[in-house]
């Protein structure tokens, strides 16, 4: 089982199972709040979900695996969210698609911000939470390709480069670090009116080749 992995065993009287589990959950989203994942041990997020060793393990192999279902959650709702932008409605210009996408990640990360922030930060000294940041950033780089993929086709986007997948993934991981910059309180993308703005524009040019929108 991967480390990222809840476990997945034997289960005692179900609401009172999945309320604990609910509860070592709350904690770690509790801490990360407050302090870095690094900084944060099993026995804090014991403390703070008032359960036992035992009882984390029953659940969760490690810290990590805790991270990642949080992560996970927060990912699935991103996914749910971008669904309108993921199925086009022609009856609204493509750009406005966009931009409503972007705002939606944008409310996606200020809602998740401490889960997304730690992910963001760890996930490079970390096999299981690499694997798994990358499967999900890599869910939304193919969607992406999919969407400019289907504008080029219905003749909305200009033919541009052949090679797709790159451009997704330059706009999915300018997105990416866009946010965890406006996560962190950086300037200017703390402002998310700039920040929505900024990465709208990033694809009126290289999807659309629209002028800027200077209103």
């Amino acid at each position: 089982m991967s480390p990222t992995s809840p476990r997945r065993g034997r289960r005692t009287a179900g609401g009172a199972s999945r309320e604990m589990e609910e509860a070592i959950l709350a904690a770690m989203r509790e801490l990360l709040a407050q302090r870095r994942f690094d900084d944060i041990s099993v026995a804090d997020i014991l403390a703070a979900a008032g359960v036992s060793r035992a009882s984390f393990y029953f659940y969760f192999e490690s810290r990590h695996a805790v991270l990642a279902v949080l992560v996970r959650r927060a990912v699935a709702r991103g996914h749910e969210a971008a669904q309108p932008w993921l199925t086009h409605d022609q009856d609204e210009p493509p750009i406005a698609e966009v931009r409503r996408g972007i705002e939606e990640g944008a409310r996606l990360w200020r809602e998740n911000a401490p889960v997304l922030r730690a992910i963001v930060e760890s996930w490079r000294s970390h096999p299981e939470l690499a694997a798994l940041w990358l499967e999900l950033m890599d869910s939304f780089t193919r969607a992406t390709e999919e969407r400019i993929a289907r504008d080029r086709q219905a003749g909305v986007a200009p033919d541009g480069p052949e090679d797709l997948h790159t451009l997704a993934s330059l706009l999915t991981w300018a997105g990416e670090r866009a946010y965890y910059l406006a996560a962190v309180g950086r300037e200017p993308f703390d402002d998310e009116q700039r920040l929505v703005d900024g990465l709208t524009e990033l694809w009126r040019g290289a999807v659309y080749r629209l002028p800027p929108d200077t209103s």
